[in-house]
């Protein structure tokens, strides 16, 4: 099926799927300190929810996730605020105009970090409504890795306020964080990104609407270049969501 959008068109046939599962696997990538997800049936005394077991006539599970830490998830301001704020309500438009970028890592001491200079030499002038950001090297254990104190690479402050302030709406990282991972709270590339400077009390100009979707994976074979974005999640009353992010070829 053909779709033309904005005078572009697009093949919804060949979707391009950039998020990662959740398994009740040891495959399952894991982060903050938590442990893998939980998927397993209801049990009422001997009765067991698994037609396997020959007591059920449906599979009915339990799943136990953490969607910050059990993988791709979409996370709206509320995941720093005092007040709640709720991913469902924030996103309410689900395809945007998206811009593929590879960057690679700088390192500073000990820290391996996204940059400014980075950020605006992918985009060259550019501004669409999201940013997808594959982090070089591209390695397949990003779908499986244990993040958990291992100091994963994160966003500059100064990234994170580039594309606040670029008035791109929905980020999308490989990484399990746009923050550094032990960071004492300062939340710096969250803020700068949401444009918050008081989580207790939230000024005016904070960004209600924008998105950070992390835990993604872009496989080496979907090139750099212009998307068409769907930016999907269940319909959870939560700061964050398991999410599915889907690109199409512009």
């Amino acid at each position: 099926m053909i779709a033309t959008i904005e005078n572009f068109k697009v093949d919804l046939s060949k979707p391009l799927d950039i998020s990662i599962p959740i398994s009740n696997t040891d495959s399952n990538p894991i982060a903050w300190y938590i442990e893998k997800p939980v998927i397993e049936p209801v049990k009422f005394g001997e009765w067991i929810g698994k037609v396997s077991s020959g007591m059920s006539s449906t599979n009915f599970n339990n799943i136990f996730f953490n969607p910050h830490g059990h993988g791709t998830h979409t996370e709206c301001l509320g995941h720093i605020t005092r007040e709640f704020y709720s991913i469902n309500q924030a996103l309410q438009q689900f395809f945007f105009k998206a811009e593929l970028v590879s960057v690679t890592l700088e390192k500073r001491g000990e820290d391996l970090v996204i940059t400014k200079e980075a950020i605006e030499k992918a985009l060259n002038g550019q501004s669409p409504e999201a940013i997808v950001i594959r982090t070089l090297p591209n390695e397949e254990s990003k779908k499986s890795r244990k993040y958990s104190h291992t100091n994963p690479p994160y966003f500059a402050e100064e990234a994170a306020r580039f594309i606040c302030e670029s008035g791109i709406q929905h980020l999308l990282i490989d990484l399990p964080s746009v923050d550094k991972e032990k960071d004492e709270g300062k939340l710096l590339a969250h803020k700068a990104f949401w444009n918050v400077t008081d989580v207790n009390h939230l000024n005016e100009e904070a960004r209600k609407k924008a998105t950070i979707t992390e835990m993604i994976f872009v496989d080496e074979t979907i090139s750099d270049g212009s998307y068409l974005l769907n930016l999907q999640i269940a319909s959870f009353e939560n700061d964050a969501s398991p999410s599915k992010p889907v690109l199409y070829k512009i």
